[in-house]
């Protein structure tokens, strides 16, 4: 009996095997055709793992946050590294009235446990549909607490984190990592659209290494 048939015997499924999830679309043509299943994950964890700091991570997830948003839904932001540009989120028709940032002070004791806690309640939280956490490193038993309270409340949980951590596992049910695109010369004064390339780690019912170019 081979690996694969024993494995297939006992229920045990590999990620790439298993059907993607419900998904809803990202708002980018080239990242739906990379993801499995069309889009976003409706529901659980989202890594997002940047290899620069600004490379416009954030920027990745603001279409599906526009539309949550106007439709309704609460977005909260959990530990941002800067208090989001309001005129920017409108420009891409995020309702702010739908919009709660949780800040922390920086000076707390125990820091970490603090955001960890805060996170965990916005993903628990009935009428938050998205959730995001911009967080260094975390224990796995944390992480995997986060996977199951986004399940738990039905909340698509985004987590920015740097790439150097791509290495470590994570319950996360799709794990993305974004390079920044070489940027040609040009005259001063032009402005070129901003674009990143974009790895899957892990997804789920899909093959790690699909990658594409993003312009946003």
């Amino acid at each position: 009996m081979t690996l694969q048939e024993l494995m297939q015997r006992a229920g045990v499924w590999r990620a790439g095997e298993l059907p993607p999830r419900a998904t809803r679309p990202s708002g980018f043509p080239a990242l739906d055709q990379t993801l499995p299943g069309g889009g976003w994950p409706r529901t659980g964890l989202t890594e997002i793992l940047s290899s620069t700091f600004g490379i416009g991570a954030l920027r990745l997830v603001l279409p599906e946050l526009a539309r949550l948003s106007q439709q309704g839904h609460w977005i909260i932001l959990v530990n941002p590294p800067h208090i989001p540009y309001s005129p920017a989120l409108l420009d891409e028709g995020v309702d702010l009235s739908r919009l709660l940032i949780v800040d922390l002070p920086t000076k707390v004791q125990s820091a970490e446990t603090e955001i960890l806690w805060a996170y965990e309640q916005a993903l628990r939280f009935e009428d938050c549909a998205a959730a995001l956490l911009w967080l260094d490193d975390a224990p796995s038993l944390h992480m995997r607490r986060l996977q199951l309270a986004a399940e738990t409340g039905a909340t698509w949980g985004v987590v920015f984190r740097p790439v150097r951590f791509s290495s470590q596992p994570s319950p996360a049910v799709l794990r993305l990592k974004l390079d920044a695109c070489p940027v040609p010369s040009v005259p001063a004064g032009d402005l070129l659209p901003h674009k990143v390339d974009v790895t899957v780690l892990k997804a789920r019912g899909a093959s790690n290494g699909a990658s594409c170019r993003v312009t946003m």
